[in-house]
Order: structure tokens, then C-alpha cells, then sequence
């Protein structure tokens, strides 16, 4: 039934098969007898390189205890497209990656005028998820 699908699909629409899907837009996708599993190893490792932070040492937690965000008026501005970038790319980590979400949520509050404690938040999250 699958192959005539398939077949019939091929007719209506200039397509091929390619097999067991490996990688969805950075996802990886392992597909088995016991199930389905996604990860984003390859695309956190491709971030770090993006933002020249492939050489730098993992962290154990996201967030230093007793660590609070703020909105810092006095801090030293950085420039607010990088600080965006690096925010968009954790979100989009946090398609597989959910334990990342509050750290995500606390520093994309700060997207408007960023500081470099905003920044160095958001790089901790970044070594966090490598």
C-alpha cells in the first residue's frame, strides 16, 4: 500500500524518494524499531562556530545560582543584531532542547538594548547547550 502511494504521488508531483528522512531544517532524525528521536548536536555545534565560540569550555548549569537578569542602564551596550542572532538561534534549539527554555525566556526579554551581561547570559546558555 505504501509503494502504490508512493507511485501515485510521483505522478501527481515531479518528486523523488529519498529514503528515511536523516535531517529535517538542522534536525537530526534517528528513525528505529523503538522509536523516533530528534537532536540538534550537529546545529548547537554549528551556533558555537558561528559566533566563534567552538573552542570554549562547557558549563554545568545555564544560569549561575543566585544570578539575576536585570535590565542594567548602566551596562556597556553591545550590538543588539549579534545579541538577537544568538537569542533566535537558542530558541530555535529549544525545539529539542525544552531544559534550555527559562534561560531563553529570561535573556530575550533584554533583545531591545542589550548590555554585556545580557550577552555573557546568553553565551553561558550557548556553552550550556553544546
Amino acid at each position: 500500500m505504501l509503494e502504490q502511494f508512493k507511485k501515485s504521488m510521483m505522478v501527481e508531483f515531479d518528486m523523488t524518494d529519498l529514503g528515511k528522512m536523516r535531517y529535517f531544517l538542522g534536525i537530526k532524525v534517528i528513525q528505529g524499531s523503538d522509536g523516533i528521536f530528534i537532536c540538534q548536536q550537529k546545529y548547537a555545534q554549528e551556533v558555537l562556530e558561528r559566533f566563534n565560540m567552538d573552542q570554549c569550555n562547557s558549563v554545568l548549569n545555564p544560569v549561575v545560582p543566585g544570578f539575576k537578569l536585570t535590565k542594567d542602564k548602566g551596562g556597556v551596550k553591545v550590538d543588539s543584531i549579534i545579541y538577537k542572532q544568538m537569542v533566535g538561534s537558542l530558541i530555535y534549539l529549544t525545539t529539542t532542547r525544552p531544559d534550555l527554555m527559562f534561560i531563553v525566556s529570561l535573556i530575550s526579554r533584554y533583545m531591545e538594548h542589550p548590555t554585556e551581561h545580557h550577552l555573557l547570559a546568553a553565551k553561558r546558555a550557548l556553552r550550556w547547550a553544546n
